[in-house]
């Protein structure tokens, strides 16, 4: 079970682990254990998340999000499985957090007379400068 906030909880059948051997630093160990995390949770099928969360989660989640609708998350920081099993779980919550919160609509405003103006009279001047500009004529 993987608690996200005080109302949204993971249940352990959402969440599949599976250990391969993670490449990088390790020695003669690198070769024989497999200390490499690839969680994979089904966020689409998941009854704890709402369409609109599911919908920022899938844009936030980017090219870890499948066809079949999981998020794949693969970890091999650490030479400790136990260590990135934990690390993978942190970076699902983080994930799933981020997706919770709704981003504030835009409102839109109006221009300032004053920054309209400045706009108008620094216009005005740079095309005063390039009127001056030109070919040369003979004397």
């Amino acid at each position: 079970m993987l608690r996200i906030d005080d109302h949204i909880t993971i249940a352990d059948w959402e969440l599949t682990e599976s250990f391969l051997r993670a490449s990088g630093p390790g020695g003669q160990n690198v070769n024989k254990v497999s200390t490499a995390v690839e969680l994979r949770f089904e966020a689409e099928r998941s009854p704890h998340l709402t369409a609109p969360v599911k919908a920022r989660l899938k844009r936030l989640a980017g090219s870890r999000w499948t066809k079949d609708g999981a998020i794949v998350i693969q970890v091999q920081d650490t030479r400790s499985q136990a260590r990135n099993r934990e690390i993978a779980r942190d970076r699902l919550a983080d994930l799933i957090r981020a997706s919770l919160v709704a981003p504030r609509r835009r409102v839109a405003t109006r221009p300032t007379a004053g920054s309209v103006r400045r706009g108008v009279e620094g216009k005005r001047i740079r095309a005063a400068v390039k009127a001056t500009r030109g070919s040369v004529e003979d004397e």
